[in-house]
């Protein structure tokens, strides 16, 4: 069988990120992208080249072959070379300001201009009223890119309305997420027997509202007087860092006002993908009870939308989407008395709740990891070509060996999941 990487010249495949076991949504995602296209991919040289933040290194797997010092610029420059005399392809960078050094993470423009192969980038945040700096530096970024990729409609039209990003340059890639079994309930092992479980995971930040959830607690155990809200994750490194566990203080203290700590369970720690997978197995009902209405992903929804679970969420622009079409119910910001309502509602109506777990499953097949890489190499493939076309070559800026340049099959633009923008 011939591999589709290596049948479009497209031999060697670097991502640039964070990567576990560092803590934060990024470094998940890429670690899970590079895997998916390593598997899918076997014959094509897939690796990582990791940002480091300034006060941790971290004991990386061996997918990673190079480090960054967030703020060294030179580190920056000397990346792109070595990526450069090791013959990459196509370099894909996930893009979050916060991640690179400089004014809006404008360090990584260094190695961007000094790539001599094409870059797909994939925005994480996409701001609708960007400062000066970000405009900036988002502006350098889209320029230098063959092709970007976002993962909701919502960030490919504010790509358009506030870069005047071209609809053809743009590829719609949902987050992928991984295979939960849909009938698992995994509640014996949680130490949960019966219990109705609501869920919500991810790094603790006060951005989250789950003390939204926490003041809903009261109703809802009125009416299911068993039910136990889980609250899965770490503090997030920069949070704890700047303020502590003052947050996830707040909110153990505010349980214990409204008398409902006892049905609260707050795991402190940062869960593999194998723990997580078993709770969300577990649970009844998944919460985003997020504040911020201009986020346009969140790999934690992803994950439970894939996973077939009765998800209610604020009305975050990624969740407005997500959950359009009765897969999810919307929530207004810090309303405890509607989440209260709503999960009353769910718990209190099987067939209802069941049946909107079956349309979150239904969608969730095209999120998952495999269909996610194969996206991603028709993006990459389209990137190569369109960049060799450009040049006028047969290989190339770097001096490698001849490549094939049939045109590669390419996504779509705006259409993996099934929407124009």
């Amino acid at each position: 069988m011939i591999d589709a990487g290596t049948r479009s010249g497209i031999r060697r495949m670097v991502m640039l990120g964070n990567h576990t076991p560092r803590q934060c949504g990024i470094a998940t995602f890429t670690a899970d992208l590079s895997s998916a296209i390593r598997h899918r991919y076997p014959k094509l040289d897939t690796f990582v080249v990791a940002m480091n933040d300034p006060e941790q290194a971290y004991p990386y797997p061996d997918c990673v072959r190079i480090e960054i010092a967030q703020e060294e610029l030179a580190s920056y420059r000397r990346a792109a070379a070595l990526l450069n005399r090791r013959q990459v392809d196509v370099l894909s960078v996930q893009h979050e300001y916060g991640i690179y050094g400089g004014k809006a993470g404008s360090h990584v423009l260094a190695l961007m201009r000094d790539a001599a192969m094409p870059i797909v980038t994939t925005l994480h945040t996409i701001l609708a009223e960007p400062d000066a700096g970000q405009w900036a530096a988002m502006d350098e970024v889209i320029r230098l890119s063959e092709r970007i990729v976002v993962m909701s409609s919502h960030g490919a039209g504010l790509l358009r309305k506030v870069h005047g990003v071209p609809r053809g340059k743009i590829d719609l890639i949902p987050h992928g997420i991984p295979s939960v079994p849909f009938q698992s309930q995994d509640k014996d092992r949680l130490g949960l027997g019966g219990k109705p479980v609501i869920l919500t995971f991810g790094l603790l930040a006060p951005d989250k509202g789950i003390e939204s959830v926490i003041e809903a607690m009261p109703g809802i155990l009125e009416r299911f007087p068993e039910t136990v809200y889980v609250v899965l994750g770490a503090t997030h490194p920069n949070i704890k860092a700047q303020h502590g566990e003052s947050y996830r203080r707040m909110l153990q203290e505010r349980a214990r006002e409204l008398g409902v700590a006892d049905s609260i369970i707050f795991h402190n720690r940062f869960v593999a993908l194998e723990e997580l997978t078993g709770f969300l197995a577990a649970a009844d009902i998944y919460i985003t009870p997020y504040l911020k209405m201009e986020q346009i992903t969140s790999g934690t929804l992803a994950y439970a939308l894939g996973s077939g679970k009765a998800v209610i969420s604020t009305p975050y622009l990624y969740a407005k989407e997500l959950l359009a079409d009765g897969r999810g119910i919307l929530v207004p910001c810090r309303d405890p008395a509607a989440i209260t309502r709503e999960v009353v509602g769910l718990l209190g109506n099987d067939a209802g709740r069941m049946a909107m777990r079956r349309r979150a499953a239904e969608f969730g097949k095209t999120m998952t990891w495999p269909v996610v890489a194969g996206s991603y190499m028709a993006s990459f493939r389209r990137a190569w070509q369109d960049f060799a076309d450009r040049e006028g070559a047969q290989k190339p800026r770097w001096a490698g060996g001849p490549v094939s340049l049939a045109r590669p099959e390419a996504l779509t633009p705006l259409e993996s999941f099934g929407e124009n923008v």
